[in-house]
């Protein structure tokens, strides 16, 4: 039978005095979970403080090395948003006297310096330019006329991205080839006084890819085609485009190569756009990549614009400039995409 009082530190002796139980000493903590007044302790979260050696490549546990992840990135998070919060007060302390923002660095302003770059006032290409094949047209000698055609058979979506297109580029015609060869579409173009020539051309009842021939001499250029929406898949989009001439942009086009797309693709356009009708063209490049919108102004006030799509829209990459007109077998190529050569750099562009 146990003694009363062993037990415990605070129980009472054989005399039924009350034990005091040992206080403890100043410099003792007190117990884990546990302050002094008795309350539990919350615990602290650990900060994610990573060696500089570490890899979390190298933890096997893939459910472990996610959850390291995670807690790597939060860290750089923070990180970086107490770096800018520093700065940003630095900045606000600084007043006048603060250093200018740095430049954040893109594959854009990084590029790779490219001799074909055109300078503005190069005689060289002010005097190609109003020699080559496009000089009648930025002269105002022809008007454009153009023949929009698809592949054999086409379906209906490739059908129905003909007939949008056609609303978008002024004085144009939409006919089907019914099996006829292009060698032979292109005289009978010229002879009706046809200035360009676009043939849509599709891969699984989706338009993939779109040529482009200058008439009558030519050149002729081959793209890729990619993300194709029509407009009722765009949101948002505005009514009906009118038979106003829009206005056309070429933003980016800086290499010769370029400028001689770009003006392929301005001579689809009338010279005299009709402001009347608010219409924009836009051929966007970025990265080799030719973005395609078509948009109309909103004028909201005075001094606020806005901007609807009309749609269609569509993305384009260059594959191949070729002289003359159309000629797979003995054409000649002025430039071949060619991928292994020519993309072993992301920040190299060609247009």
């Amino acid at each position: 039978m146990a003694r009363s009082g062993e037990a415990g530190g605070g129980g009472e002796d054989r005399r039924g005095a009350k034990r005091k139980a040992p206080a403890e000493s100043p410099g003792e903590a007190p117990e884990d979970g546990a302050t002094e007044s008795g309350a539990p302790e919350q615990p602290q979260p650990r900060p994610a403080a990573f060696p500089p050696g570490f890899s979390i490549s190298e933890i096997k546990n893939k459910q472990r090395r996610h959850f390291m992840f995670v807690r790597w990135k939060q860290q750089q998070r923070k990180e970086k948003l107490a770096a800018k919060k520093k700065l940003k007060k630095e900045r606000e302390a600084l007043g006048d006297k603060a250093p200018p923002k740095p430049v954040p660095k893109t594959i854009e302003n990084q590029r790779v310096y490219d001799e074909t770059i055109v300078d503005p006032n190069d005689e060289e290409v002010a005097y190609d330019e109003a020699t080559d094949e496009f000089a009648s047209h930025f002269n105002r000698q022809t008007s454009p006329k153009i023949l929009i055609t698809t592949s054999d058979r086409p379906r209906g979506r490739t059908v129905r991205f003909c007939e949008q297109l056609s609303t978008v580029i002024p004085n144009s015609h939409v006919y089907y080839r019914r099996g006829l060869a292009l060698k032979r579409i292109i005289p009978q173009c010229i002879s009706r006084d046809f200035t360009d020539l676009i043939v849509i051309n599709e891969d699984r009842k989706i338009p993939n890819g779109l040529v482009l021939s200058h008439l009558p001499h030519g050149p002729t250029a081959h793209f890729r085609m990619s993300s194709v929406r029509l407009r009722k898949e765009i949101k948002r989009k505005g009514k009906e485009p009118t038979q106003h001439s829009p206005e056309v942009i070429l933003n980016n086009f800086t290499t010769r190569l370029g400028h001689s797309i770009g003006r392929m693709f301005a001579s689809l356009f009338p010279h005299d756009p009709q402001f009347i009708g608010r219409q924009v063209a836009t051929f966007h490049n970025q990265r080799d990549y030719i973005f395609f919108r078509f948009h109309r102004y909103l004028f909201k006030s005075e001094k606020k614009v806005g901007i609807q799509e009309l749609g269609p829209r569509f993305t384009l990459k260059l594959r191949s400039l070729q002289k003359g007109t159309f000629d797979s077998k003995y054409g000649e190529y002025e430039w071949v995409h060619k991928p292994r050569e020519m993309d072993t750099s992301r920040r190299k562009f060609h247009l």
